[in-house]
């Protein structure tokens, strides 16, 4: 919770404490609960839009959250590929580094061979060197001392040279085998080394991305833990919020209800000062109707009757005094002149059927709005759907009844003040949840709670 808010919630909540401590009867107290009512309420909505915002926030995180988690899936996938071909990879060289091995022992058989046969061949060389020259194949065929030993000879130099050639021919086949294998095993495993580095590499950045990402979803998480913290920090504030408001709300009702109580003994009040004015009227017309007769009887001429008495004349042309009846009949009147548009009880105005707990009517804008009935203003401010609005505590023969009068395009009253029966109280007007300029009127019996709980149809008190 910010410093600003503590301050505010903290300072609104000792306010309230003083209020309960310090009961007044000033006529500024509701008015000043009404103002730090709407305060609350303001502050109730922007704590919502806030809670709100952060829980859009904290949606569109979550979505970003299972995006990189989706990514990250993709990147494992990927690595455990990769993985995979290096392992395939590995076991081709593994493979490799076998036949490398076979090949050697067939290349240290070939090399043993080369050298049995360049041994075989030096030790000729030797022969020849030590026979004084180079061995003359014709001489040894012409030193044949017969046709068949001629034969014989011939054969023995071509197997001699024959087995001088496969020698050779063995021995540099051998070299060149064994030259290509080494450089074919050489070349592969040089190959497959490549491979391995590249897919370690690949790898390896793989591994990178994985960190990179895991970092930023850390980041988005204690990003989520941020915002639920802050969303949670405006809830307990809005709850703390609400709870004043339940406070205000409850002074609020009883100021209504002192309200009501002032209203009540002021109406015992005027009762009591019209029956002692009657009283006292009725008690002068007797005393005048009796002086009157008294007058009356000694003006009078004295006749004699049949029986010799005397009698006043009772013809006399005086009328008695009459005190003047009088009749309260309703105790509201008609706030306001107009046609009623809307009705007490259930309707349609667009949005589906809805139950209104009073009536409308409509005229233009700016036509004066009027008491009902004497009481005091117990409300006069802004109320959401019905705009401007204007609320009157009344005392009728000691019953407590509440008149509401809303969309107001003025209010020309203020809480706690005390009005008369066909008091000015504002102008028609359009405010709030309205199709057209109207009056809104409602009646309750006993405090408006600010529900249609208590509500009764005011046609039943100012006629239709």
């Amino acid at each position: 919770m910010n410093l600003k808010s503590k301050w505010m919630l903290t300072g609104l909540s000792s306010v309230l404490a003083l209020s309960i401590l310090v009961p007044t009867a000033s006529a500024d107290k509701l008015s000043e609960l009404e103002q730090k009512k709407q305060e609350i309420e303001q502050r109730q909505s922007e704590l919502n839009s806030g809670i709100q915002e952060k829980t859009s926030e904290i949606t569109e995180n979550q979505s970003s959250l299972e995006k990189i988690m989706a990514k990250i899936t993709e990147l494992n996938n990927k690595i455990q590929e990769t993985e995979g071909k290096i392992n395939a990879v590995q076991a081709e060289i593994d493979q490799t580094k076998v036949e490398i091995d076979e090949l050697k022992v067939s290349i240290e058989e070939l090399e043993r061979k080369i050298a049995e046969r360049t041994e075989l061949l030096q030790e000729r060389a030797r022969a020849i060197q030590l026979s004084g020259g180079s061995v003359d194949y014709i001489d040894v065929l012409l030193g044949a001392s017969s046709f068949i030993d001629f034969i014989d000879r011939f054969s023995a130099v071509n197997t001699l040279i024959e087995a001088d050639r496969e020698i050779m021919r063995e021995q540099a086949e051998d070299k060149q085998l064994l030259a290509e294998q080494k450089a074919e095993v050489e070349t592969k495993l040089a190959e497959q080394e490549e491979r391995l580095a590249e897919l370690e590499t690949l790898k390896a950045s793989l591994d990178d991305q994985k960190t990179e990402k895991a970092g930023f979803v850390k980041e988005l998480q204690a990003e989520q833990e941020r915002l639920a913290s802050e969303k949670s920090i405006l809830e307990e504030q809005r709850t703390e919020a609400i709870d004043i408001s339940a406070e205000l709300e409850t002074q609020i009702m009883n100021e209504q209800k002192r309200l009501a109580e002032v209203a009540r003994k002021a109406e015992e009040a005027r009762q009591r000062k019209l029956a002692a004015e009657k009283a006292a009227q009725e008690k002068a017309a007797a005393e005048q109707k009796a002086k009157a007769a008294k007058a009356n009887v000694a003006k009078t001429p004295r006749v004699k009757t049949a029986n010799g008495k005397k009698s006043a004349n009772t013809n006399s042309s005086v009328k008695s005094y009459q005190a003047p009846a009088t009749s309260m009949g309703s105790p509201f009147i008609r706030p306001t002149t107009g046609r009623n548009t809307s009705n007490f009880g259930w309707r349609d105005i667009g949005d589906g059927p809805e139950f209104t707990a009073g009536m409308d009517i409509a005229n233009v804008p700016g036509t004066e709005v009027k008491a009902a009935a004497d009481g005091y203003v117990s409300s006069a401010r802004v109320m959401g759907g019905l705009g401007n609005a204007v609320v009157i505590t009344h005392s009728v023969n000691g019953q407590t009844m509440t008149t509401v009068y809303g969309h107001l395009n003025s209010i020309d009253v203020s809480v706690g003040q005390k009005v008369s029966q066909g008091q000015r109280i504002g102008g028609m007007g359009n405010t709030g949840r309205s199709t057209g300029p109207h009056l809104h009127f409602e009646t309750h019996i006993g405090i408006w709670n600010g529900s249609s709980s208590n509500a009764v149809d005011p046609r039943n008190y100012i006629g239709s």
